[in-house]
C-alpha cells in the first residue's frame, strides 16, 4: 500500500492487516491438524492450564459465549475435549481435554517457532510490541466502556 492511501494513516488498518497476515500463517500450519486459529487458542489454554470453566475461557480468550460455545461444540465432536456440568454448580461447565486432545499437543509443537520465523522480528522487538498492544487494548477497552456508560445515560 502506498503512503498516499487514506488507509496508511489509520493505525486500526495496520493492526487489522497485521492480524490477518499472521492468522494466515497460522491457517497454513493448523489446517492439516483440522484446527482453526480460535480452536488452537482454546487448546493452548487447556494444554497449559488444564481444565477450565467456560467462564474462564471466555475471560482469558476475550470471546463471548455465543462465539465460544459453537467452537467448543466442534472440538468436542472431534473428540478433543469434553464439557461437563459441575456437580456443585449446575450453571458452571468445565472443559477438559480427552486423550486425543492431549495427543494433539505434540503435533503443534513446532507452531510457535514457525510463527516466530514468519514474523521475522527478534524477541526484544516482539516483547515491546506485545507490551504496546496490551496497553492499546486495555486503553481502548476502558475508553469504550466509558463511552458506553456515558451514552446509556
Amino acid at each position: 500500500m502506498d503512503s498516499e492511501s487514506p488507509l496508511s494513516e489509520l493505525l486500526c488498518f495496520d493492526l487489522y492487516a497485521a492480524s490477518r497476515s499472521v492468522t494466515s500463517v497460522y491457517r497454513v500450519l493448523l489446517d492439516p491438524l483440522g484446527l482453526t486459529y480460535p480452536q488452537y487458542l482454546v487448546m493452548l489454554m487447556l494444554w497449559r492450564h488444564g481444565d477450565r470453566t467456560v467462564r474462564e475461557l471466555v475471560d482469558e480468550l476475550r470471546l463471548d459465549y455465543n462465539t465460544l460455545s459453537p467452537l467448543l461444540k466442534r472440538l468436542e465432536a472431534r473428540g478433543l475435549l469434553e464439557r461437563r456440568r459441575r456437580p456443585d454448580d449446575e450453571r458452571s461447565v468445565t472443559v477438559l481435554l480427552t486423550d486425543e486432545g492431549r495427543a494433539l499437543q505434540e503435533k503443534t509443537r513446532d507452531v510457535p517457532k514457525a510463527i516466530s520465523d514468519a514474523i521475522g522480528l527478534d524477541d526484544a522487538v516482539i516483547a515491546d510490541l506485545q507490551e504496546a498492544l496490551r496497553t492499546l487494548a486495555s486503553n481502548a477497552t476502558a475508553h469504550a466502556a466509558h463511552m458506553s456508560t456515558n451514552t446509556a445515560k
